[in-house]
């Protein structure tokens, strides 16, 4: 996994990426205090767990963030990560079965190949484009 810290706010991590390369077991790879949560499972076949549902529960956030994942299905992506400041940080290429997430600050994709296609995962609910985001 490659982390993105901030060079504004020393210690604040704002990107990742992690790579299908490094998927072994189960992995959480988001902090736990973030919005938008990321496990990696490699498993054997025949791997199960219980049937289950998850639950409504209050939390303590009055704002939250939305936070965003692009997960390569096929062809390649470049990613440029920005910092809270809207400087840039640097940039990545990720391919099939890599995954880019933003916390905080900013991001752009640039898909390298025809037919890239992708997974795109944010937190929600979403109010729409005026409410989600700023142009750097």
């Amino acid at each position: 996994m490659e982390q993105i810290y901030s060079n504004v706010e020393p210690g604040l991590l704002l990107h990742l990426v992690n790579r299908l390369a490094d998927i072994n077991g189960r992995t959480d790879i988001s902090p736990d205090d973030q919005f938008i949560q990321l496990a990696t499972l490699r498993m054997k076949k025949g791997a199960t767990f219980k049937p289950h549902k998850h639950i409504w529960k209050s939390t303590q956030y009055k704002q939250h963030i939305a936070q965003e994942s692009w997960c390569v299905i096929q062809g390649r992506v470049l990613v440029s990560y920005y910092d809270t400041d809207g400087t840039f940080l640097t940039q990545k290429e990720i391919g099939p079965g890599d995954c880019s997430m933003t916390f905080q600050g900013g991001h752009n994709y640039l898909a390298l190949e025809q037919d890239t296609v992708v997974y795109e995962y944010k937190t929600g609910p979403y109010y729409g484009h005026a409410m989600d985001k700023v142009q750097l």
